[in-house]
């Protein structure tokens, strides 16, 4: 009997971009459900399935929901290991994966909301840290094509996502990543060549109307 496997998304999340890349990188069949309005008018199925945080993106494997999109990409590797193994075997170098994407969930997700929620001073400092924690990654990324070393793993699957939203920082920011982090910018046009990582991420010009859409909706313009 075959897997059923529904993925729970909006098209804007990095979260729900990473649960997307991960199922395409495995070849994994599933149904994909857009939540039209995850903000005022939230599925039934959304709150059955995710009732303690309420957000997408939910992945449910046989009737059984998997919550938060990190876990889900563990979870992804591990039923379906055959293809493309997103996390290294080595303890030391798991753990290592496993730290930078707790860096990229606590760090960069936080901050980066800051960047287009925030005004003056504290725009400055929300672009001041954005910047420093992504030069934090580059560093961490070197001279190799992927963070996975040859293959694109684990933490590329997790950061990538920021790539198509990288347009919408440069805007509210009044900055251009090309300058400030050249080498994470090639590191995300290489991973842009995968079919999994082009055919789930969204045009970033439609990222951006959608952030000007929250900006006036929370009276942030």
């Amino acid at each position: 009997m075959a897997d059923e496997v529904i993925l729970l998304n909006f098209w804007p999340s990095i979260f729900g971009m990473r649960t997307t890349i991960a199922l395409e990188e495995k070849g994994v069949k599933y149904e994909y459900r857009e939540e039209e309005d995850v903000i005022n008018n939230k599925t039934p199925l959304l709150l059955e399935m995710n009732p303690v945080h309420k957000k997408i993106p939910v992945l449910i494997h046989n009737g059984k929901p998997v919550c938060e999109s990190i876990v889900q990409v563990q979870y992804i590797d591990e039923i379906w290991p055959e293809k493309n193994p997103f996390l290294p075997k080595d303890p030391y170098q798991r753990a290592q994966a496993l730290f930078w994407a707790d860096f990229i969930e606590k760090k960069v997700c936080v901050c980066g909301r800051r960047v287009w929620t925030t005004k003056g001073e504290e725009l400055e400092a929300a672009n001041k840290e954005f910047l420093e924690l992504l030069k934090i990654l580059q560093s961490e990324l070197g001279d190799k094509p992927y963070f996975g070393d040859d293959k694109f793993g684990f933490v590329d699957i997790v950061l990538i996502g920021f790539f198509c939203w990288f347009p919408a920082y440069e805007k509210f920011g009044n900055y251009s990543m090309e300058s400030e982090c050249s080498e994470l910018m090639a590191w995300g046009k290489r991973c842009m060549q995968r079919d999994s990582v082009a055919n789930s991420l969204p045009d970033p010009e439609r990222v951006i109307g959608y952030v000007l859409h929250l900006k006036k909706l929370f009276g942030l313009d």
